[in-house]
């Protein structure tokens, strides 16, 4: 193990669950002590998918279990790289670079964050409720997540009574569930006990049914494919809210040296490149979407 800028590490992770999921995703729980303690909600790592392929892909961290070291990992198979990490055994090792990336940021003065995630866009949104919820006292997140391939999980009946949405529209994450912190889950696909439509209609519906007070105290976080995303930045503007988005980019190096994930963005002095590694992956979604 070896650090890198003093925050990223590489370190070689030990393959303690492999969990193999509908709609080839798949998540990975690994013992990763060093990304385990100091990582945040938004950041990511970049993993040696295979020995075959020395090229990392990058991939966003979805829980971590700081006291035992371990992060979990959910992944979608999308090339030859992750056709081989899913591959991959229990008790093997993977080598990972990571915690990358700028995280979201909670404000206490917004208290209602709404944290939306759409497909392998998931996992930051549960990094981030795990996040709120230690902050209960001061902060009541709604979650909506997305898909149109079957959920990494099995989805059940929601106990948590949210206001405004349409009757029938119970299936949750049993997870969040348990942490009891509200979800409602969204597809086109006919899903039982899902919304039949797109994660922003669903959360139009939310925020039609609060107060002016109440949605002063929104602010939206979200990570997810890029039309998604255009289409969170632009409800947040309907709504006049602050929004900020993980933007899911490919990239090479992961630590800003190859700008193989350069975007534009729009700052005080202009438009801007910056890159998705590391001063990302979230951004403030005015800036990326004007």
């Amino acid at each position: 193990m070896k650090s890198q800028r003093d925050t990223i590490f590489v370190e070689d992770a030990e393959i303690l669950k492999h969990i193999h999921c509908e709609g080839d995703q798949h998540i990975l729980r690994l013992h990763a002590p060093h990304v385990a303690r100091r990582a945040l909600p938004g950041s990511f790592v970049h993993v040696t998918c295979d020995p075959q392929r020395p090229l990392r892909r990058p991939i966003s961290i979805m829980r971590v279990h700081a006291d035992a070291g371990e992060i979990e990992l959910l992944y979608k198979v999308f090339g030859q790289g992750t056709r081989l990490l899913s591959q991959r055994q229990e008790s093997e090792q993977l080598n990972l670079m990571g915690p990358i990336g700028k995280p979201f940021e909670l404000h206490p003065e917004r208290s209602r964050p709404l944290l939306i995630g759409g497909g392998v866009g998931m996992p930051p949104m549960i990094f981030l409720a795990d996040a709120a919820r230690q902050q209960k006292k001061t902060c009541s997140p709604f979650v909506i997540l997305g898909s149109e391939v079957p959920f990494p999980f099995t989805s059940r009946p929601s106990e948590i009574l949210i206001p405004g949405l349409p009757d029938g529209v119970i299936a949750t994450m049993p997870l969040l569930e348990d942490w009891q912190i509200p979800a409602r889950l969204t597809s086109t696909q006919g899903y039982p006990g899902c919304h039949q439509g797109y994660v922003t209609d669903l959360a139009r519906l939310w925020l039609d049914s609060l107060d002016d007070n109440e949605r002063s105290k929104v602010e939206v976080f979200s990570c997810g494919p890029h039309p998604m995303l255009e289409a969170v930045a632009q409800m947040a503007r309907d709504y006049n809210l602050p929004a900020q988005v993980s933007l899911e980019e490919f990239m090479a190096c992961g630590v800003g040296g190859c700008a193989g994930c350069i975007v534009e963005v729009q700052t005080a002095n202009g438009p801007a490149m910056k890159r998705v590694c590391v001063d990302g992956p979230v951004f403030d979604a005015r800036q990326v979407f004007a």
